[in-house]
């Protein structure tokens, strides 16, 4: 069975582990040799020195480790094994080589023979990794059971302050020193600790879910006889004593099996009976109580066996494994999930502080931003300011250019009118000249006459220059049109103020009078009347004189 090679295992590895006495995890082939062959003494398989010889001929340099015993260990020994051998018998054998050189503590409170009993305990709630151990739940439940066993139940207190204070798991001697030093049982006799180990032995290690006196009725002389009775998984042995020394009879249990209460008959009380496929026996046990846990525990025994499984124990041993592969599986899982919350926390931190340098670098953009914008607001209200200042500006252009074109206007009007009164002195030259030629005084006066009025033409042509040049100053100055204006108007005074000085060439166009308009020799109406008064004032000083 896969339990039973595990469990053989472990005892072995115990005993090569005594071997090694250098500790370097190598025994000798003469060492395994001599250990092969008691295990096969001890569990009755034929040992073939030859075929170890020939298995470890090509290791002929040196000592063998564990994995290099394990192939020979598997094929030519544990493959071999059966059943009917004494499993105690193996472990004392292995127990034999390993104990003396591991056992270290001169103050134990157990015997030898119990120190072994808890040694096959450890092996049997060890885990099953190497080097072997027992982790700190399977000590609470072997102290459990050793204290119950006891009658003294474990001390919760002093458990939970061990527990917190000690290693997660223990090795074979440090679990024996522990039961052998009486921590948690310091009140209680030697004898009593004994036999509270002896009874978690026999219960774990000898598969014995129950035991003790009945009366079994004979199927050939049909008398009741006391017999000590043995359950097992697979059987319920009966024995002459409780030394289980003379074996009497033995109930193997199987699917087909049942058990039940019977009635009482022939002053016979708390009968049970238990009915098999070729015969039934009927049990009496010491009372009711009894009875039925008898009756409980051989049905539990038919129910394993009808579900095609293992001892009570085996199985309460694997579901505790498993149920600690679940935690631990689930821790680890939650190892795993915490890490990646850790992780995941550490990044939403990471994110939170890059949020949190976002947000500064977000809030000083803002403030920029804020900054920026009042300072364009300030822009826009200047802009404002300045649109409203172009506004008026542009209206006084307007404006300008209003007065421009009507000064454009009155100018081309003084061109005209000044190209009119050039023709009419052209004329009036003309004239002269032919007046000139009549008389010979007049001829003097008129060409005195003709040279002044030369001068005055060039002076008049000098003018005409000038305004030329103010014109197209003005419009250079077009930009600056209220200053030019102004240089224009006092231009056109001054020009005004000459053309009066000048007799009356060139003179600007005024209402004229109401009363009959005068014909001189220089065309209609060029002088007023003071001015005629003047001019023949002039012409009588001036022919007196000749």
């Amino acid at each position: 069975m896969m339990w039973l090679r595990e469990d053989l295992l472990k005892s072995i590895w115990h005993a090569f582990t005594a071997l090694d006495v250098d500790h370097r995890g190598k025994v000798s082939k003469s060492q395994l040799k001599v250990l092969s062959y008691n295990l096969c003494t001890v569990m009755k398989i034929p040992h073939d020195p030859v075929a170890f010889e020939e298995h470890f001929k090509d290791d002929s340099k040196g000592p063998l480790s564990s994995d290099g015993y394990m192939p020979y260990l598997n094929w030519f020994i544990l493959d071999k094994v059966q059943e009917d051998f004494d499993v105690t018998e193996f472990h004392r054998m292995c127990w034999t080589l390993c104990y003396k050189k591991k056992m270290h503590s001169p103050h134990l409170s157990i015997s030898i023979n119990d120190a072994f009993k808890v040694w096959c305990i450890f092996n049997f709630l060890s885990e099953d990794k190497y080097p072997l151990v027992i982790i700190i739940d399977e000590i609470e439940y072997f102290l459990r059971k050793l204290t119950e066993a006891m009658g003294i139940g474990l001390d919760e207190e002093k458990f939970a302050e061990y527990k917190a204070n000690s290693k997660s798991c223990l090795s074979a001697w440090e679990t024996i020193n522990l039961v052998g030093m009486t921590y948690f049982c310091r009140e209680v006799e030697p004898q009593t600790l004994s036999m509270g180990i002896n009874h978690v032995f026999t219960e774990l290690i000898m598969d014995v879910l129950k035991q003790g006196y009945m009366v079994k009725k004979g199927h050939k002389r049909k008398n009741w006889t006391e017999r000590w009775f043995v359950l097992r998984p697979t059987a319920l042995s009966y024995y002459e004593s409780e030394d289980v020394l003379d074996l009497k009879g033995e109930i193997v249990l199987d699917q087909s099996c049942c058990v039940e209460a019977l009635n009482d008959k022939d002053g016979k009380k708390c009968l049970f009976i238990i009915k098999c496929s070729d015969k039934s026996f009927e049990i009496r046990a010491p009372d009711k109580k009894k009875r039925q846990e008898w009756i409980q525990a051989v049905h539990s025994c038919i129910q394993l066996r009808r579900l095609g499984l293992t001892s009570p124990h085996h199985e309460a041993r694997r579901r505790r494994r498993e149920v600690r592969q679940r935690q631990q599986a689930e821790e680890e899982e939650l190892a795993e999930r915490m890490k990646e919350l850790q992780a995941a926390n550490e990044r939403k931190q990471r994110e939170l502080e890059d949020m949190r340098m976002v947000r500064l670098q977000m809030e000083e953009q803002m403030a920029q931003k804020s900054s920026e914008l009042e300072q364009y607001l300030q822009r826009v209200r200047e802009l404002e300011d300045m649109y409203h200042l172009l506004e008026e500006a542009l209206e006084d252009e307007r404006q300008a250019k209003h007065d421009e074109e009507a000064m454009r206007k009155l100018q081309s009007r003084l061109l005209q009118e000044e190209a009119a009164k050039r023709v009419e002195l052209e004329q009036l030259h003309l004239q002269q000249q032919r007046e000139l030629v009549q008389t010979e005084v007049e001829k003097k006066e008129l060409i005195a006459e003709q040279q002044a009025k030369d001068r005055d033409l060039q002076a008049a042509a000098l003018q005409l220059q000038r305004l030329e040049k103010e014109r197209q100053d003005a419009l250079e100055q077009y930009e600056e049109m209220s200053k030019k204006l102004e240089r224009a108007a006092n231009k056109t005074k001054t020009w005004k103020d000459k053309v009066a000085k000048h007799e009356g060439l060139v003179r600007l166009i005024q209402p004229g009078q109401k009363e009959p308009q005068r014909m001189t020799n220089w065309g209609p109406a060029s002088f007023t009347d003071t001015e005629l008064e003047m001019r023949k004032k002039f012409w009588h000083n001036t022919t007196e004189m000749t």
